[in-house]
């Protein structure tokens, strides 16, 4: 149902012809885009799956964070705060350990179903039992797929009560509930498309609380609501009449998948999109100058880093990990390539995150990689490859990275490839090196360390895969320890010094080498009005748009 082609399903809303200049490349131009929809370029490869259980991508991030409602939401006016989502209010028991959150009264989801507290805790339960990449963002509080339907619970039809194994601070439970893995969902709609499945020793359940029909479905209550989605092609969003809140302006909202930052400005130039979003340096700069366009951005919680895969001999040498961070030349990287788009910064947590480290650490040093290249048994180098997604920056920067290397004597073979395909590799560490990103899941440090920082289990059928699993780095218990530690630390000044001196021993013993930290921009037409880039990529709200 969701894979109809587009210009059969909009029958009544735009014409299929037009639809299709607006969505292909290749099509013929429009000279505007049509007044009620919002047509925006954007590399969207990385998209593997429209559940929310299971999506765990930057592009998916921004549109479950426009399709779906949590229970809170986080403040982008202050992001030391959280508000109400779908949750009109809630309490915290003195000993921490229970949530109470009341609903708001009379909300539907997009599909007329009536919201009740029974489809917040079947939500938190199918996102526990799938146990997919995201799940353990509201695992950690001592979920388990025996104890979830006890631990998150309805009571009433508008009381859903939440119960954490420890007495964490508030703030940092309420931020993990903005996470798109707490996406509300249908559960009535859902439960229609549920589909067998056969139990293992790794999946108990006799179901797949209807994944594989959530990968391309929609059941949500957003401003929007999603109509299609076609791989490395096309997301069509279309405004949800049934949303609580103040309506979408946009009766539509259209992602094409473009990759090409010039093409994206000539598109832009032409009138055939409203919202160029993968800039380059150069193409930012000469939309700035056009009378007839303008540009915003907005420092993102993104950081961009190059993987090291300690399944590969060579880069489990401590001195090899160690090479890699003066084999890169940053100060060339922030004034050309990232000029506009990023700033050069070597911790796990970005700047406006509480405890991050804004200071740079390393430089390009050829002598001094080779010097450790030697201690290593490594002086005449070795041959590794690098898995990249297939667009800039990335690539630029990779080609950089390979020609430093190879004056130190590393011979780097890259390998480009769509952002999914890289994604797919790498959460099966089947790489040897990558460039990757990671935005936070959460408005707290934690989000990052217990990725970077913690691994509790090495082993290949590991079902927590953090970051570091993913680089099979076996953290020092010391450092895993620090990191448990510093979560439940209450004192505002000692929680910070934990995390600086966390990201001291991640940059200094780990398999990340931190390059910088993404500024998002966009360019626009000059009549597109309210687009605001929030500090996350599902912050990014589409519904107060306006041509």
């Amino acid at each position: 149902m969701m894979m109809q082609t587009i210009a059969l399903r909009s029958r009544g809303l735009l014409a299929g012809a037009a639809l299709s200049a607006l969505v292909f490349a290749g099509a013929p131009a429009w000279a505007d885009t049509p007044p009620d929809t919002l047509v925006q370029a954007w590399a969207i490869d990385d998209i593997i799956s429209l559940d929310p259980a299971e999506a765990f991508e930057l592009s998916t991030g921004e549109i479950t964070g426009n399709t779906y409602d949590m229970l809170v939401r986080l403040d982008v006016n202050d992001t030391t705060k959280v508000v109400g989502g779908i949750a009109e209010s809630w309490t915290v028991s003195d000993d921490g350990l229970t949530y109470t959150f009341k609903l708001k009264p009379g909300l539907k989801f997009a599909s007329g179903n009536p919201i009740s507290a029974a489809d917040v805790a079947w939500s938190f339960e199918r996102a526990v039992k799938l146990n997919k990449s995201p799940a353990f963002i509201i695992q950690q509080f001592g979920l388990t797929g025996d104890n979830v339907a006890e631990k998150a619970k309805a009571t009433d039809a508008s009381t859903f009560v939440f119960t954490v194994d420890k007495g964490y601070a508030p703030s940092f439970v309420l931020n993990c509930l903005t996470a798109t893995v707490a996406a509300v969902v249908d559960s009535k709609l859902v439960k229609e498309h549920v589909a067998a499945a056969t139990p293992t020793a790794e999946y108990k359940f006799d179901n797949d609380f209807g994944n594989a029909w959530m990968k391309t479905g929609y059941a949500g209550s957003g401003p929007f609501k999603t109509r299609e989605w076609r791989a490395n092609e096309v997301v069509v969003l279309e405004r949800n009449d049934n949303y609580y809140g103040t309506k979408a302006h946009m009766a539509r909202v259209i992602y094409r998948h473009v990759k090409e930052s010039a093409a994206q400005r000539l598109l832009l130039e032409k009138g055939d999109i409203d919202v160029a979003r993968n800039l380059q340096p150069g193409d930012y700069s000469s939309v700035g100058k056009n009378a007839d366009l303008a540009t915003i951005s907005k420092p993102k919680s993104t950081v961009y880093y190059v993987s090291l895969n300690q399944k590969n001999p060579n880069l489990s040498k401590p001195e090899v990990r160690e090479a890699f961070k003066y084999l890169i030349d940053y100060d060339a990287l922030g004034d050309t390539l990232l000029n506009g788009i990023g700033v050069v910064h070597q911790d796990f947590l970005p700047k406006g995150i509480l405890g991050a480290v804004d200071e740079k650490h390393y430089k390009l040093d050829v002598a001094k990689a080779k010097e450790l290249l030697a201690k290593a048994g490594l002086k005449d180098g070795f041959t590794i490859t690098l898995d990249t997604r297939s667009g800039q920056p990335e690539s630029g920067v990779a080609e950089s990275i390979q020609q430093t290397a190879a004056q130190a004597g590393i011979k780097i073979e890259l390998v480009p490839e769509d952002f999914k395909q890289l994604l797919t590799r790498y959460r099966a560490r089947q790489h040897d090196m990558a460039i990757l990103q990671w935005g936070v899941d959460y408005w707290d440090p934690n989000s990052n360390s217990e990725t970077f920082a913690t691994n509790p289990n090495n082993a290949d059928d590991s079902k927590n895969k953090t970051l570091a699993w993913r680089n099979a780095w076996n953290v020092p218990a010391e450092i895993q320890k620090e990191s448990a530690a510093a979560l439940l630390e209450r004192d505002t000044d000692k929680r910070i010094k934990m995390y600086e001196d966390l990201q001291t021993k991640i940059r200094e013993q780990g398999p990340f080498n931190f390059i910088w930290q993404q500024t998002e921009v966009a360019g626009l037409r000059k009549n597109v009005q309210g687009l605001k880039l929030g500090p996350t990529f599902d912050t990014n709200f589409l519904a107060p748009v306006t041509k």
